[in-house]
């Protein structure tokens, strides 16, 4: 699955799938070392197929490569992270 990144100045997101039928991960910037994961959106035709968990392992391994930490504020992805403690080198509480 291709997951691809759309960045700004403020925020992104990071996305997978077609126009109009994708799934992604958004995230503002607090600052040039800390962004905090706000919402994730995945379609019903990816339901069921571990396309969330995707979106947040990438976001995950996104920061551990660019060196800055997320703040969890997604349902969702605070979900993930309650089941994956070896992200903790990642996440700001």
């Amino acid at each position: 699955m291709d997951i691809r990144t759309e960045d700004g100045p403020k925020g992104g997101r990071y996305v997978t799938g077609e126009p109009g039928a994708a799934a992604e991960m958004t995230f503002s910037r607090a600052s040039p070392r800390l962004i905090i994961i706000d919402h994730t959106g995945v379609p019903d035709i990816y339901r069921g197929q571990g396309v969330g968990a995707k979106l947040a392992n990438f976001a995950v391994q996104a920061a551990r490569a660019g060196g800055w930490k997320i703040i969890p504020l997604c349902p969702f992805f605070k979900a993930q992270v309650e089941r994956h403690p070896e992200w903790a080198d990642v996440i700001s509480r």
